[in-house]
């Protein structure tokens, strides 16, 4: 076996994944170096000692492809290459060699399930007409109904609306998500074989490990007479509804095939390439995705989806660890992300409450106190930073950033809203540009104005008016990953046999603790040396929606 060497990696530790704290940055969103109100990859670059200071261990880069944008970036346009609005391959080879200068992994999201329509296969697909070998790289099929005028399934976009559209010739071609990304046939071969070249061009160019988007849909039934799903005005039948490995294009059994596969190719660099799942499967299905042979990890997204209830997270703590050993993985926590409501507006709102709904009031059915919300952000992050495994912080989350509920609908740029008819509001909330610093025209976002606006209270949050702040949310961030990358050992925890309701109450290593306040009134704190509270104590009490870090 060859061995691919890449100079200059910021650790030779093969297992550096397992407990690292991973940023992830959405490029459009976090520096614009240029002035032309996108977020670039030079903006990265030059920000990159924020994340240094910070304290984490890799940046996750979101699609900084060539794309038109018909879903933030996840319609790509060539997979080895960047959007000449946000840079040059150089651009990003520079990026990549400061960030491993400053001893960052550098992860990079990669998109197997679909490309852009605008890629050239999809247009020489379009051109070749049915038949063709340029139309087997998608899935394209004649319509049923007279003269073919309806779609082969009832199979549902993802954004809403059928998942097929038709093409002038006649056929519909499959896309589970935006019309403008169609989906790629993973039974042909040439696809399996362009992807491992794609894997190969990043990690020769340095990258540490792939996000891969959509892990769980790659592999479809698509022997004939497809399947259809039972689709009704509320859906159609889910994993949930059919056996394990049974739906006709989610989580099939099949997919691991492509992931051994890939394995193979991230083995072949020292240290191995890493890679983690972006896989909406429950419990012991995610845990396949994660193992040592496949991708080596998968996102807990049960864990972003649990309310803020004691209880419930001690059981979904229980059962992520549980599932993560099983793969022989560690796992994975995250609060935020670019699809999401920002958790400190989303974790205050009351339970049952929809997130869309919401939304469309401007934030304002319910009301969120940002205060408060801010202060439950902090103690859910303190508990997250505790567990054991791998914990993905959203850009902004360090500033305590919100989510911007109230953009008017004029500025919108999610393609949710217009596939679903302007009844999904969509994501760009939670997408808005970082605030540098107190003032200028994007609050040093870049020289002008930002893509999306930027609400005035984001001065407050701003990285220059955090910055060396005693008690500040970004200062709460550096201190506590300074403090976890010394307490940090072994990847397993003890519950409390003593915890109050309303407690969380676990032990790691060595007397290290972790308490967490989710009750409506404040408690003893337990005896020992207290390293860090995400809040005052109140006379010596840990207060509700209050986190504190306890030494032996």
């Amino acid at each position: 076996m060859t061995v691919r060497t890449t100079p200059d990696l910021s650790s030779k530790d093969p297992d550096w994944w397992r407990q690292a704290v991973v940023y992830q940055v959405y490029p459009r969103s976090f520096a614009d170096a240029d002035g032309d109100g996108l977020g670039d990859i030079r903006g990265v670059t030059a920000r990159l000692s924020h994340l240094a200071a910070l304290g984490v261990d890799a940046l996750w880069l979101s699609p900084f492809y060539p794309s038109e944008l018909a879903d933030g970036g996840y319609d790509v346009a060539d997979h080895r290459d960047v959007d000449p609005r946000l840079g040059t391959l150089d651009d990003f080879d520079a990026m990549a060699a400061e960030a491993h200068r400053l001893g960052l992994k550098v992860i990079v999201d990669l998109v197997p399930n679909h490309t852009s329509h605008q890629h050239v296969w999809f247009q020489e697909a379009l051109r070749a007409g049915p038949g063709s070998a340029a139309r087997d790289r998608y899935v394209f099929r004649d319509g049923r109904g007279t003269h073919g005028a309806l779609p082969p399934t009832d199979w549902q976009s993802v954004f809403g609306g059928s998942a097929w559209r038709r093409v002038p010739d006649g056929q519909w071609y499959l896309h589970l998500f935006a019309p403008q990304q169609p989906d790629l046939n993973w039974d042909n071969e040439e696809i399996r074989a362009d992807f491992r070249t794609t894997l190969r061009f990043w990690s020769d160019r340095g990258v540490d490990g792939f996000r891969v988007d959509v892990a769980h849909a790659l592999a479809k039934d698509l022997s004939e007479p497809l399947r259809d799903l039972g689709a009704t005005e509320v859906g159609e039948a889910t994993l949930a509804d059919l056996p394990p490995g049974s739906h006709p294009f989610y989580d099939r059994d099949e997919v691991h095939e492509i992931y051994r596969d890939w394995r193979a190719v991230l083995d072949d660099y020292r240290p191995p390439r890493t890679a983690v799942a972006e896989a909406w499967v429950q419990g012991a299905r995610r845990a396949l995705y994660a193992r040592p042979d496949e991708l080596g990890q998968a996102f807990n997204f049960e864990y972003l989806q649990t309310p803020w209830d004691a209880t419930a997270l001690r059981q979904v703590i229980t059962d992520s660890l549980d599932t993560a050993a099983m793969a022989g993985a560690s796992a994975t926590w995250v609060l935020s992300n670019h699809d999401v409501v920002r958790h400190a507006s989303r974790l205050l709102l009351p339970p049952g409450t929809d997130d869309n709904a919401w939304l469309l009031s401007g934030g304002h059915a319910p009301a969120v106190d940002p205060v408060a919300g801010l202060r439950r952000a902090r103690a859910a992050t303190l508990l997250m930073l505790a567990l054991p495994g791998s914990s993905y912080v959203y850009q902004g989350e360090e500033l305590g950033l919100p989510e911007v509920a109230d953009l008017p609908v004029e500025v919108l740029q999610d393609p949710v809203w217009e596939q679903t008819g302007r009844v999904r509001k969509g994501r760009d909330g939670c997408r808005v540009p970082l605030p540098w610093t107190r003032t200028g025209p994007s609050y040093g976002f870049g020289a002008g104005a930002a893509w999306l606006p930027q609400p005035e209270s984001f001065a407050s949050y701003a990285v220059e008016a955090q910055d060396g702040v005693e008690g500040s949310t970004l200062e709460l961030y550096r201190t506590a990953l300074r403090l976890r990358r010394k307490l940090l050992q072994g990847e397993g925890l003890a519950w409390a046999d003593e915890a109050l309701p309303g407690v969380l109450h676990f032990a790691r290593h060595e007397g290290w603790r972790c308490v967490t306040n989710l009750s409506d009134e404040p408690v003893a704190v337990p005896a020992g040396e207290v390293l860090l509270t995400s809040g005052p104590l109140e006379g010596g009490l840990l207060g509700p929606d209050t986190t504190v870090w306890l030494g032996g």
